[in-house]
């Protein structure tokens, strides 16, 4: 125990630094939202990385998917590495950047309104980004405390208020700057951690072939734990794999990573580095998510369990307690704090742009100065953090739930207007504002109404989402896109 409250404490002193040197560095709006759009690849790649993959995984997602979907569960590892972050950085990238710097625009609301010559679009998605990040952040809080509270024995509340208090520690103060600075940092311990993981997972198992020869053996659902599909079947792994890694075409917080890049070079190398590790992160959680069922049973440990059936949340925390040598739990407390923190930073900062920037800055104030509008950010910033504690301490659905209908709603309202607007001049106002607003209303139906699963109801919202612009394009073949040219150059 003595040992991790020292290294946490450096942590912490870490943190601090960053937020400090964030802090020094920052005289405008553009230095606290995008760093003044200098950041180089590694830090991007970093940033980008370490926002696309956080406590959600390791704690909730990684387990809940593994004990259903077993070894297949790595489809969704692959596709995440080499849709979600591949061919984001590869397609989108560059254009994001130029695109950004030709429109003088900070956040994709921005370019919404720019690109389509519409405020209600801008509007919309400022309302979206503010209502559905909101849990994705409570959902963070809630899987990190579970681990702080599993390690240090503090009451739940306490490990959410220290969660709380260090997320806004660094982000008041610095912005994107300490951000950046400081995911590099939490990406390496990133690396390290899943490394070691790994390596202990493997060897407790008894190697790839013995985890699989456990797995094949498990009554009745064995052998499909161990096949390319697992037992739920093909659709609600299609469901998991497209939310997931087409999304990301689409998420505000991974957006912003390229409004902050410094050049093509930097894109080009930050994609590189940035596949590596989500190869690496995601290929090693899933992993080792899908050996709950080999390591974890109710009678050995009733702590994840309720009735027999498996808690999800407790899963990984369980399966981690029983992998992890007391000598080494610190190295993946870092592993998870890390990647916990700097999704948190990515989360606070659009949801606060989307309320300081685009809403405040753009509806009621318009002529709000740059200092002021920075000020605005850093409260906006105190306020989303604390609303998000106060979710997590509710406690009103699971971890993946949670996750599931944010990443769905987002991606359902912004990945056809967004993803239409930036590559096709045909895209227009009319095509965009039906996509945003059927794309959400069928998820949220299907979530609430018919009580379809969230990756399920997110992935059926997305393909309405993504589809409908160019239907809307034949039936009005003659009209101009209402906004400014962003396309096809």
């Amino acid at each position: 125990m003595q040992i991790r409250l020292i290294v946490i404490a450096l942590y912490i002193v870490l943190i601090v630094a960053a937020g400090i040197m964030g802090m020094l560095r920052t005289r405008s709006f553009t230095d606290f939202f995008l760093g003044g759009g200098r950041i180089g690849p590694w830090m991007s790649a970093f940033s980008y990385g370490t926002a696309y993959f956080s406590a959600v995984i390791f704690i909730g997602f990684a387990g809940n998917v593994g004990w259903n979907f077993g070894l297949s569960g790595l489809w969704i590892a692959l596709f995440n590495a080499f849709l979600g972050v591949l061919g984001v950085w590869a397609l989108m990238g560059w254009k994001i950047k130029d695109v950004s710097t030709r429109l003088q625009i900070t956040t994709m609301n921005e370019f919404l309104e720019r690109r389509y010559d519409s405020p209600f679009l801008k509007l919309f998605a400022s309302i979206a980004v503010f209502v559905f990040l909101v849990p994705y952040s409570a959902a963070v809080f809630k899987g990190l405390s579970y681990l702080f509270k599993s390690n240090f024995n503090l009451d739940y509340w306490q490990a959410l208020v220290l969660m709380g208090g260090l997320t806004a520690l660094y982000m008041v103060a610095g912005g994107y700057k300490s951000m950046a600075m400081i995911d590099t940092v939490f990406g390496i311990i990133m690396i390290f951690g899943v490394l070691v993981l790994l390596m202990l997972t493997l060897q407790k198992g008894g190697g790839f072939s013995g985890i699989i020869t456990q797995l094949r053996e498990i009554p009745e659902v064995g052998p499909r734990l161990a096949g390319v599909v697992g037992p739920p079947g093909w659709w609600p792994l299609f469901c998991l794999v497209f939310l997931t890694s087409v999304a990301p075409f689409a998420m505000p917080q991974l957006i912003q990573k390229f409004y902050a890049i410094r050049d093509r070079r930097a894109v080009r190398v930050g994609m590189i580095a940035s596949t590596f590790f989500a190869v690496l992160i995601g290929g090693v959680a899933y992993f080792v998510g899908a050996t709950t069922r080999v390591f974890l049973s109710p009678e050995q440990n009733p702590m994840a369990f309720s009735n027999g059936a498996p808690r999800v949340d407790i899963l990984m925390p369980e399966l981690l307690t029983r992998v992890i040598p007391a000598s080494l739990s610190v190295l993946i407390l870092l592993l998870i704090l890390s990647a916990s923190m700097s999704t948190l930073a990515a989360l606070v900062l659009v949801s606060s742009s989307s309320f300081a920037k685009d809403f405040y800055a753009g509806f009621i104030n318009r002529q709000v100065s740059d200092r002021n509008l920075t000020r605005l950010m850093r409260v906006a910033s105190s306020g989303f953090i604390l609303i998000s504690v106060l979710l997590a301490y509710l406690d009103l659905k699971t971890i993946v739930a949670i996750l599931g209908i944010s990443w769905g709603a987002i991606g359902s309202t912004f990945l056809g207007p967004f993803v239409w607007g930036l590559f096709s001049k045909r895209a227009t106002r009319l095509a965009a504002k039906i996509s945003a607003f059927m794309g959400l209303t069928t998820c949220l139906v299907l979530h609430y109404g018919f009580h379809r699963a969230s990756p399920e109801a997110g992935t059926i919202g997305m393909m309405v989402s993504l589809l409908l612009p160019p239907l809307v394009f034949l039936l009005q073949p003659d009209r101009k896109n209402g906004g400014e040219d962003t396309a096809g150059e």
